[in-house]
């Protein structure tokens, strides 16, 4: 079982590690200074193009406050992101320079490649992100776009002779073997990874901060585990992944404190999207695609717990946002309607048993059915009470922290026990 002392000695002999490894100590002190860089640049960026945003029409309004005459800037995950991708391409110069200036048969191509597929990736995701904020694209767009963006990564990671196979619990190997190998199914997995980990962000949204402030929580965790990790025998493939954490959790929270209660800006689908597929390209390429659900575990409750409504077997608004009560300037779960003769009888059983287990508030009234938005968001408000904004983000994120710490726990000391 690992203790405390296990992944202090486990931490020290990664840093060593790096130490003796002179290339990979450069990039990654590169990519700490562009990290800081790039945070200043996001934050003094940001309140230079609220203006322009807002001039172009780019705004919204806040639902959750008793003013909402005030035009908030929307799309704001564009300019992290472009100072993000503006250091990954100077980091390019610092990650392969060698070669450029003393061309040799041994230029890492496989590598060069993952490195433009990623950046590729990203960038489509954060264009497509910005042209749903734009036309407000339909559902069906949104899950066709990451899978669209992500081929580029399929075709490279099948090309440079990505692995397919995967290790298989302890307690089938009798059965099966230590490894299997699930060939083009470990493709529409990964093809599958990158759609989840772009829209589950982007449902997992609503309320100030929430959606940055996620987005840094499980940026950090993720590049805390690549730092575990760079005493593995993945120890390149974490510190490319680590290359491209730093500076987006550091542009991320430069936007975080813009976003925050009360919110100068919004990130829009822009950001969401970006974020997402950020995780999925670096999770690809560094060889932990299953390690990173673990870090989604609020996002994957979330996304469990409103199939009803994405689904439309219980209507779902446009927007499932908190009930904002302006008299006492607090949050309240949100309801959506339902007609008592337009649902279906199984789904109305399951309904009742969640609310007995209250996993949903359920209301009858007048030949109708109330039920909360399906979401973890108003989930929390039905458990813990009317909250104001800033509480409830408070709470969301400290789940969000506390699921990572619990993620450590499954990977390092349970993991052991099943694999």
């Amino acid at each position: 079982m690992y203790t405390v002392t296990m992944v202090i000695e486990e931490m020290s002999a990664a840093v060593a590690t790096v130490a003796n490894d002179l290339g990979m100590v450069l990039p990654l002190a590169f990519s700490f200074v562009m990290s800081v860089v790039g945070a200043v640049v996001v934050v003094r960026t940001i309140p230079h193009m609220s203006a322009m945003f807002i001039q172009a029409g780019l705004f919204g309004r806040d639902l959750c406050k008793s003013d909402k005459a005030t035009r908030v800037p929307e799309s704001m995950g564009l300019v992290s992101g472009c100072v993000f991708l503006m250091c990954m391409f100077l980091f390019l110069g610092v990650a392969f320079g060698e070669h450029f200036l003393q061309p040799s048969a041994a230029f890492p191509h496989a590598a060069f490649s993952e490195y433009l597929t990623s950046l590729l990736c990203i960038c489509c995701m954060l264009l497509l992100g910005f042209a749903d904020d734009v036309l407000n694209l339909k559902w069906r767009y949104k899950l066709l776009m990451p899978t669209l963006a992500s081929l580029p990564l399929l075709m490279v990671y099948y090309v440079n002779l990505g692995s397919t196979t995967v290790v298989m619990p302890k307690f089938i190997r009798p059965w099966i073997g230590l490894t299997l190998n699930i060939g083009v199914l470990y493709y529409l997995y990964i093809a599958m990874l990158a759609v989840f980990c772009t829209n589950t962000i982007n449902i997992y949204a609503g309320i100030n901060g929430l959606e940055s402030g996620q987005a840094v929580v499980v940026g950090a965790s993720v590049a805390a585990f690549n730092i575990f990790e760079l005493n593995g025998y993945q120890a390149a493939q974490h510190c490319f992944s680590l290359c491209h954490l730093l500076p987006f959790t550091a542009t991320s929270l430069a936007l975080f404190y813009y976003n925050r209660y009360p919110a100068k800006v919004f990130v829009g689908d822009t950001f969401t999207y970006f974020a997402g597929m950020t995780f999925a390209v670096v999770a690809i390429i560094g060889h932990f695609s299953k390690t990173v659900l673990l870090f989604f575990m609020p996002q994957i409750f979330n996304f469990l717990y409103s199939l009803p409504q994405l689904f439309r077997l219980v209507p779902c608004p446009r927007h499932r946002l908190p009930r904002y009560d302006d008299k006492l300037d607090r949050l309240e779960a949100s309801e959506a309607e339902i007609d008592e003769k337009e649902i279906r009888w199984w789904m109305l059983a399951v309904l009742r048993i969640l609310n007995r287990l209250k996993l949903v508030q359920l209301r009858q009234g007048s030949g109708k059915l109330f039920i909360n938005n399906l979401t973890l968001i108003n989930l929390t408000l039905i458990w813990m009470g009317p909250r104001h904004e800033r509480s409830l983000v408070h709470i969301l994120l400290a789940i969000q922290v506390l699921s990572s710490i619990l993620a450590f726990v499954i990977r390092y000391p349970l993991a052991y026990l099943f694999y």
